[in-house]
């Protein structure tokens, strides 16, 4: 069995481009940064704001997409972070979603 046609040469050349692109993007940043000498307030302000965004595009459809299970597995890590360390987070959110699925049957 061959794979012969399973590439195209607008398919390469989509994934090129995509990896190009990603790569400019992430050098991009790291060579503007330092060629400043100060960072401006308002930069460093996107900077910081970069990490919630990321945790919120990454949370937020999961949180709305599914059942109850992982809404309550999800309330019950965000109020263990608040107070410990982030692996005990991960256990709480675990634990509570196993609770849910196999006890509660949610």
């Amino acid at each position: 069995m061959t794979m012969e046609g399973t590439l195209d040469t607008g398919t390469v050349l989509l994934i090129l481009s995509a990896a190009v692109a990603t790569y400019l993007t992430r050098i991009g940043g790291y060579v503007l940064i330092t060629r400043m000498k100060t960072i401006p307030p308002r930069m460093e302000a996107a900077l910081n704001a970069v990490p919630a965004a990321v945790l919120t595009t990454l949370v937020a459809p999961a949180f709305f997409s599914g059942g109850w299970d992982v809404k309550i597995a999800m309330v019950a890590a965000l109020l263990v972070a608040l107070v410990r360390p982030g692996l005990l987070m991960l256990g709480v959110g675990w634990a509570a979603v196993m609770v849910c699925r196999q006890i509660l049957g949610l």
